[in-house]
């Protein structure tokens, strides 16, 4: 706004600046889509966050929201040990998309088998009155293979504070290795005193509650379902990925992530939706393999391997191979962990892990760097399964055409690393220049920092000034990136940015448009080293 004048003297007037910078945008905000811990209750008793996007900063983040780890021979936990394996090594910000289990499925392909999956329950009763647990965890059935775990609730020490009736006992909740033991619960405090346990949520029976726990005396009770799941029956609705996907869900609102996992989940129709949905976001896939991959025809009959296992390059090359994304890289294998709830020996899907190495390289590299190489040790694990193991020759069978699998190999000494970085359409020459995971991953930076912080233009007379501005600020930051070594070449020749006439007609003046045209020459992965050895004839004449 100008100044009045209206007497002599110095007057000050502010000028709106015409200076605008191009903020980075983040590189490693990475999306977890699956289910979670259907029986978990927050300490209000309320649901879940389910379907919502909920934003993490640590691993005790999830635990609060959906009760971090849990056991199930129905529904792995896919989601919960990927989330862990992400900040593990090197991931700090992630969001959980949750979806609750509500039927179990079986069958190829999968259908509803109409059995609800309920919660466990128990009744600590005299016949009528008392208090009924609910689980908060899955639980097995012990006539299957694998049973699970189970969950027994037991009352004992029964004593008297009052009067002649046992009004005051010990009562624990077991589960697996986990115990949780109550000490000295007075019969009419149980449902308080039990609040804020991470097995049972506890509930009066009915109107009339219990006043002495003589009818309970050594009693020991398991938590069970209404009707057990069948044998090999799994909690996952295929179905209910779209939803996560859909137009307005919340998932949709969130203002920008940049890695998106569905761990565990192999099937390629969800798989494909889930590739559109990144490319529609400028986002990354990180890609788990079918579970039944192994190496080669040699390693199905491998000590542990699954059951209806199939060569990798054969899962490939089938009737229903993945689907093919410039967004996206696949990685190979399985690897060897440790099961958190029952510390048995395991096996997890690799994309927690690897998404968790993308973070750490952003951080230490820049997102110009391939994450890959034996700088990218993998923290918590133990190595690869036994039947995903490769040799060199193998690995350059995998990595190069008509493949495209980014391997994961353990070498003595260096541990477990990520040791390809090709993405999904790395062996179609039409996709050439986007062969390589950091090129791609460098494309979508620069693509969401300029989306992000060129709105200021919008709506600003479509002329020279304007065309300059922007010239300007985007020049300044492809500079700013060369600097940090993200391109190739010398600053002449590194990038480029034009916004003039050339780019900009009077037609796409007439019809509101500005273009810029932003041009980088990136970097890309030395993948193959080759050293020549030559002999020298005879001595040097110096």
């Amino acid at each position: 706004m100008s100044v009045t004048v209206s007497y002599p003297g110095v007057y000050i007037e502010e000028l709106p600046s015409a200076s605008h910078s191009v903020t980075p945008a983040p590189t490693s905000v990475t999306v977890f889509v699956g289910f979670t811990n259907p029986f978990w209750k927050l300490p209000d008793g309320s649901d879940p966050p389910f379907g919502q996007a909920y934003e993490l900063f640590s691993f005790a983040d999830y635990e609060s929201a959906f009760g971090g780890f849990f056991s199930s021979p129905y529904l792995p936990d896919y989601v919960g040990q990927a989330v862990f394996q992400f900040f593990e090594n090197g991931g700090s910000h992630a969001y959980v998309v949750s979806l609750k289990a509500a039927d179990y499925f079986a069958g190829d392909p999968p259908a509803s088998t109409g059995t609800g999956v309920d919660a466990p329950t128990a009744a600590l009763s005299d016949g009528t009155n008392g208090f009924e647990l609910t689980a908060l965890q899955p639980v097995g059935v012990a006539s299957q293979t694998p049973a699970g775990l189970k969950m027994t609730a037991t009352v004992s020490n029964l004593t008297t504070t009052q009067g002649t009736t046992h009004d005051t006992a010990d009562i624990t909740i077991t589960y697996g290795s986990t115990v949780e033991t109550y000490r000295r619960v007075v019969i009419t405090d149980v449902v308080a005193r039990m609040t804020g346990s991470r097995l049972v949520s506890v509930a009066d029976l009915t109107s009339t509650a219990l006043t002495t726990y003589d009818s309970l005396a050594a009693t020991s009770v398991p938590l069970g379902y209404t009707t057990d799941p069948a044998q090999g029956d799994l909690a996952i609705d295929l179905t209910k990925f779209g939803d996560a996907f859909a137009a307005n869900a919340p998932l949709d609102k969130v203002t920008i992530f940049n890695l998106m996992l569905l761990p565990g989940i192999t099937d390629p129709a969800v798989l494909a939706e889930a590739l559109a949905y990144c490319e529609e976001k400028r986002a990354f896939f990180i890609m788990d393999p079918p579970a039944i991959a192994v190496a080669d025809e040699a390693a199905k009959h491998i000590t542990g391997a699954p059951t209806g296992a199939a060569a990798i390059a054969d899962v490939l090359s089938g009737s229903d191979p993945p689907p093919l994304s410039q967004n996206g890289a696949l990685y190979f294998p399985y690897l060897r962990t440790t099961d958190p709830v029952t510390l048995a020996p395991s096996t997890s899907p690799p994309s927690g892990f690897v998404a968790g190495i993308f973070a750490r390289e952003d951080v230490n590299r820049g997102v110009w760097k391939s994450p890959a190489g034996l700088e990218t040790t993998i923290l918590g694990t133990t190595g690869v399964v036994p039947w995903g193991v490769t040799t060199d020759g193998q690995n350059g069978v995998l990595y190069n055409a008509p493949n495209f699998v980014n391997v994961i190999r353990s070498f003595p000494g260096m541990g477990t690393v990520v040791f390809g970085a090709r993405t999904l359409v790395s062996a179609n020459p039409a996709f050439e220049q986007w062969r390589y995971v950091a090129v791609r991953r460098m494309a979508l930076f620069i693509e969401q920092s300029l989306y992000s912080s060129l709105k200021w233009a919008i709506f600003e007379p479509n002329d020279t000034p304007l065309w300059n501005a922007l010239s300007a600020e985007v020049t300044a930051f492809m500079l700013g990136l060369y600097r940090q070594g993200a391109f190739q070449g010398s600053a002449d020749k590194a990038f480029k940015v034009q916004c003039d006439s050339t780019t900009t007609s009077q037609d796409d003046i007439d019809r509101g448009v500005v273009n810029i045209v932003v041009s980088f020459a990136p970097l890309k992965p030395a993948e193959f080293v080759v050293v020549k050895i030559a002999q020298l004839a005879g001595q040097s004449s110096t």
